[in-house]
């Protein structure tokens, strides 16, 4: 592992030596300070890691020497937040080696494995039931990140820079702090997620101090936002307590309101990112992400394209036996699931492999299906719509028969105006369905009400549940806002799949292991065992059961699950597990408060739409 660390570390360097950032603009009011103040920032960056070595290197049976260790991580770790989203913008990779997940990584479609290594797999080691016995590895984990961290001044060799790059930077790190930093995501043991937002946002406005004092006029309301918020966190830094409600609505959302205006003011608007929407206010705005995978064509095309996908979902004639459709699972009355374990096949007296999940909100993911085995919705469709236990359709006659209805020219007409209907086909049935599909996200919940404003639509135990959820629990570190789902914060271009060890059943007295093995059927890597992809909590108090089998009846049980520690925890062989198999110690009123919150979750009734009979 240490040779494989030093071929990294030499690969990167070599990389950044030569690395070149350039983009449009002349303006430089900015540059000079972010460059001096990442140089003061790496010098203290690596002061901190060889304190942390000599930490490391000191540990004994005395567990006094442990706390040291961890303390010492601390500091580092605050060290490096000064830094992050310098490194994280101008320097991904090199970010990824700082601060990567605690795990091995499958590279797809290589399925090259990434090593888990630094800070986060530091905190891993130092908090094993035996510290002691992996010292060794924390030795090579250490002192690869020390011989990296004196390295980085080398990183700014022939590096160009401008203004616009350095906000937008800004601008990405204050995602980071409304989604992942507040969350604990990436210190999840040592429980600093807060102390670190506060590293953070006194770098940010570091960042932003020249661009102040050249525009005062249009600064005002953007300085004081930061100043109150290092303030709030000053004087609130207990992790479990700290009330991350209170937190954005009164001061981080605001700020990424107030930065989008400021920045837009200075004509320095930039978006290097493909999902981000700087449009939108902040990041739970119904607005904030782009949609992908978007089809051409103006808003009339669009419109009509999602009319003629709506009433393709309840056609049953697009099914082998022309008495199924979409909507026969995926019902509208039941929030687009069917209240099931798993759903019956159109083999008699069988039933379908897993349990069928909501549609809403499934278009705001890079994957399909709980296994992740397609890349969109309309490959997703393809899937459904040929097998022989879900759809049975025919292709042929999808185009012959169905396509051809007279209730579908004016619609196909206006959805594909370049086509013949004898030319239409699976793709473009496909291409409705997947249309209709993704605007199956309202986002007008009762949380979602409370975030634009409205303090009365949530109950104080709902805020609560939130703060529980986004901290102390540590649901957010997997389903991250704004879907609550494993869309991953700040760019949103991943869709994580986890390991939980799910039971068989919900009876956790005597607990087997479910014998679905999910991703592991598509890529046999050990890592991929018991691996599904992490679904959203919208609407999850109307879609029970829960889980890829259907096997837990109520959230009371999940969250009896997640408190355990998950199949681990339960003496299961869950060798991969990613979630941590720590017990939460949440008591009986803290975990009703989160059942609460997910309560709030829920969308208005989707038979109130207009769906045909």
């Amino acid at each position: 592992m240490k040779k494989t660390i030093a071929i990294v570390i030499a690969i990167l360097s070599f990389v950044f030596l030569s690395l070149k950032v350039s983009t449009p603009g002349d303006s430089s009011i900015g540059v000079d300070d972010a460059l001096r103040n990442f140089g003061v920032g790496v010098d203290d960056f690596v002061i901190a890691n060889e304190r942390l070595y000599e930490a490391v290197e000191g540990l004994n049976a005395d567990s006094a020497s442990i706390v040291s260790a961890r303390n010492a991580l601390k500091d580092c770790r605050r060290s490096y937040k000064r830094i992050a989203f310098f490194t994280s913008y101008f320097f991904p990779s090199e970010t990824r080696f700082y601060n990567g997940a605690p795990k091995f990584e499958v590279e797809e479609p290589t399925l090259e494995l990434v090593e888990p290594m630094g800070l986060q797999q530091i905190e891993a080691l130092l908090f094993e039931d035996d510290v002691l016995a992996g010292k060794s590895d924390l030795l090579v984990q250490s002192e690869a990140m020390l011989t990296s961290a004196r390295d980085m001044h080398s990183l700014l060799f022939g590096i160009k820079i401008n203004d616009a790059q350095i906000l937008e930077s800004v601008r990405i790190e204050l995602i980071r702090i409304t989604t992942l930093y507040i969350s604990g995501y990436d210190a999840p043991m040592l429980k600093t997620g807060i102390t670190e937002t506060l590293e953070a946002t006194n770098a940010l406005q570091n960042a932003l101090k020249p661009y102040f004092e050249a525009n005062p006029d249009h600064s005002k309301s953007l300085a004081l936002l930061i100043s109150n918020s290092q303030n709030y966190l000053k004087t609130h830094q207990d992790f479990d307590s700290f009330n991350r409600m209170e937190f954005l609505t009164q001061f981080a959302l605001p700020m990424q309101r107030e930065l989008g205006a400021f920045v837009s003011r200075l004509d320095l608007v930039i978006n290097t990112t493909s999902h981000l929407n700087y449009e939108a206010p902040h990041i739970y705005s119904k607005n904030a992400l782009k949609s992908w995978d978007d089809h051409e064509g103006d808003s009339v095309q669009k419109m009509a394209l999602v009319d003629l996908g709506r009433t393709l979902f309840f056609d049953k004639s697009l099914s082998g036996d022309a008495f199924t459709s979409c909507a026969t699972c995926h019902q509208p009355g039941n929030y687009f699931a069917d209240q099931l374990q798993k759903s019956p096949s159109l083999v008699r007296d069988s039933v379908l492999r897993r349990n069928t999940p909501t549609l809403m909100y499934a278009g705001w993911q890079h994957s399909q299906f709980w296994d992740g085995r397609v890349a969109n919705l309309e490959d997703q469709i393809h899937n459904v719509f040929l097998n022989p236990l879900e759809m049975n359709g025919n292709a042929e006659a999808l185009s012959g028969n169905v396509l051809q209805k007279d209730k579908y020219k004016k619609l196909i007409n206006a959805s594909f105006p370049r086509k013949s209907v004898q030319e239409l086909g699976i793709d473009e049935a496909s291409e409705a369905l997947a249309a209709f599909i993704k605007q199956l996200g309202p986002m007008d919940s009762p949380f979602d009400q409370y975030i634009a404003g409205d303090q009365t639509a949530l109950t104080d135990r709902q805020v609560n549940g939130f703060n529980l959820f986004m901290g102390k629990a540590q649901c957010g570190t997997c389903h991250f806002p704004p879907f609550f789902n494993s869309l991953l914060p700040p760019l949103f271009d991943i869709s994580e799949v986890e390991v939980l060890g799910v039971t068989a059943t919900d009876d956790f007295e005597k607990p087997e292991l479910d014998t679905d093995l999910g991703r592991f059927d598509l890529y046999k890597m050990r890592y991929y065992k018991g691996a599904f992809k992490t679904p959203t909590v919208r609407n999850s108090a109307k879609t029970a059961p829960y889980m890829h089998n259907g096997s837990f009846q109520s959230l009371a049980k999940v969250m009896d699950f997640y408190n355990k520690g998950g199949g681990r925890s339960l003496a299961l062989e869950v060798e991969e597990q990613t979630l941590s198999s720590k017990p939460l110690n949440l008591s009986e009123p803290e975990t009703e408060d989160i059942i609460l919150f997910l309560e709030s979750l829920t969308d208005s009734k989707p038979e109130n739409q207009n769906f045909p009979n």
